[in-house]
């Protein structure tokens, strides 16, 4: 339990850096791009977040699942895992990478129903090596339990990205942001590069060389599961901002995006405790029943915390739409209260849903993820066509109520 919440206070300094500096980034964008500019910024933030998570798959959660059991015997005991995982990324970089950067056109139409902007699709898919590099760093730094040292990689890599696109925004509007979201993550890369190479586990030793087919076989479950997270939200919300387009348009799109990115950046401070102290933790259990024990206990400090940031973000909503953004996003205030209910069902059930990572579940997990995406948007389509943008939050709260339920009832089965 103290371990928890000096983690959580560490990771909470470290998302209210990034809080302000999403907010002030978001208001810059609402100021210089409008409600329309926002959506647009999160449709191509959803493209760069998905093929991020597919370049990321082999060094993301299985790294940090297996620096966290073997670090302790040493660099050598980590290598066999790590080498399989780097070669993931090389493999991952020249099949995707061709792929994209040919359907750059057709990605952009598909995106902003116009292929002007496939010169960003080609951004994104060349800085896709070093946001590989950078999630590599940061898994084995988290697989160390080295919080404080995560944290202030966190921050530096928040001051990066945020500079980066404060500067675009000002000097370019709408392209700049466009152009910002596209690249940030691979500048962040490059500074985690640097800050390895002077690390005692960043040798050439440790990360190239020979591959047995026992671990390769179990990182590519990692790999699946990681690549079933990639495409499926992402690919979900894109399809959800394409409905409210058509249903409501960009503008009213604008304000349903601005409630997400609010909810976002709140959540920011759970998920990030949940990933850097939770994640590792479960990793290191062995039973179900010190898995449950460590779920209640977690549960006992992440619940009240949510329930009452969102009570707070909901009496707060209109000074947070005015410090955010401007007063062109008034009506968003209408949106927040099934929103907040819906992020709080989210978080609960994430508790309940992480040890099918932590366990390698792979034939839990995947499905999973690909029936709650695919449930998420015909909901969407369902009730926006009844309520309008409304729709859209009933939907997600509707079918993380169901996500829920459906961890609740199988723990017993993926925690195994």
């Amino acid at each position: 339990m103290k371990a928890l919440l000096s983690v959580t206070f560490f990771t909470a300094l470290l998302t209210a850096l990034r809080m302000l500096a999403g907010f002030i980034t978001a208001k810059v964008v609402a100021i210089y791009a409008g409600p329309s500019g926002i959506a647009m910024v999160g449709q191509l933030q959803n493209l760069v977040n998905g093929l991020a998570g597919l370049m990321n798959s082999p060094v993301g959660s299985s790294v940090v699942r297996f620096t966290a059991e073997n670090h302790e015997d040493g660099y050598n005991s980590c290598a066999p895992w790590w080498r399989v995982s780097l070669r993931g990324v090389i493999c991952l970089s020249v099949l995707i990478m061709p792929v994209i950067g040919f359907f750059a056109s057709e990605i952009s139409i598909w995106l902003f129903s116009d292929a002007e902007y496939s010169w960003l699709v080609m951004v994104t898919v060349f800085t896709l090596p070093f946001t590989a590099i950078g999630t590599l760093v940061t898994s084995v730094i988290n697989g160390q339990q080295k919080y404080k040292q995560f944290v202030c990689l966190g921050m530096l890599s928040v001051l990066i990205s945020s500079s980066v696109m404060l500067f675009l925004v000002i000097s370019k509007g709408l392209v700049g942001a466009l152009l910002a979201a596209a690249i940030q993550n691979g500048l962040i890369g490059i500074a985690m590069l640097v800050f390895a190479l002077r690390q005692p586990w960043f040798k050439i030793r440790y990360w190239f060389g020979a591959v047995d087919k026992y671990r390769a076989k179990i990182i590519s479950g990692y790999i699946l599961m990681a690549v079933a997270s990639a495409i499926t939200m992402p690919m979900a919300m894109i399809y959800i901002r394409k409905i409210l387009v058509a249903y409501v348009g960009w503008e009213v799109t604008g304000y349903w995006q601005s409630v997400w990115k609010i909810s976002e950046a709140y959540l920011a401070i759970v998920t990030l405790s949940l990933s850097t102290y939770y994640f590792p933790q479960l990793s290191k259990l062995q039973t179900y029943a010190e898995i449950k024990k460590e779920i209640n206990s977690t549960a006992k400090v992440i619940m009240p915390i949510v329930l009452l940031m969102a009570v707070g973000i909901y009496l707060f909503r209109d000074v947070a739409i005015s410090l955010l953004f401007t007063e062109k996003f008034k009506a968003a205030r209408d949106l927040f209260a099934i929103q907040l209910i819906g992020d709080v069902i989210k978080i609960f059930s994430w508790l309940y849903a992480y040890p099918m990572l932590s366990r390698g579940a792979v034939k839990w997990f995947v499905p999973s993820e690909i029936f709650f995406a695919i449930s998420l948007t015909l909901f969407c389509l369902i009730f926006v066509r009844h309520y309008g943008v409304q729709g859209a939050n009933i939907a997600y709260c509707v079918n993380y109520t169901l996500y829920f339920l459906f961890v609740i009832f199988n723990i017993k089965k993926f925690a195994r």
